[in-house]
């Protein structure tokens, strides 16, 4: 049976809190949360569908549901989906912003 080419992980502050896994759990529509671990399980095997580059190397999922969720993630070391954080279309540029502070972070982080 072939690997999937993408291992998923989550991003890890420094208190050990993990911003998307909390977000996900926290989702009060149950839907939603299983269409975006559908979606993440299709990313997980290559298949990313629509995508959006939001800068200093932070991608936007899409999330076809609701008010329009999105999952914020960048590609660490080419094969793990690194997700920072999850929001939707109206807290758009706020999480953009926390997103590409969580990349910065992990990457300092590695150092």
């Amino acid at each position: 049976m072939p690997t999937e080419p993408y291992r998923i992980a989550y991003y890890t502050d420094e208190q050990g809190n993990k911003p998307f896994r909390e977000w996900l759990q926290g989702l009060r529509d149950q839907i939603a949360a299983v269409r975006i671990r559908a979606r993440l399980t299709r990313v997980k095997a290559g298949n990313f569908g629509p995508v959006r580059n939001v800068g200093e190397g932070v991608v936007e999922l899409k999330i076809d549901h609701g008010p329009g969720y999105r999952v914020y993630y960048a590609i660490d070391a080419g094969t793990i989906i690194l997700l920072l954080c999850g929001g939707h279309k109206r807290t758009q540029q706020r999480d953009v912003e926390i997103a590409q502070r969580f990349w910065k972070n992990h990457q300092e982080q590695r150092k």
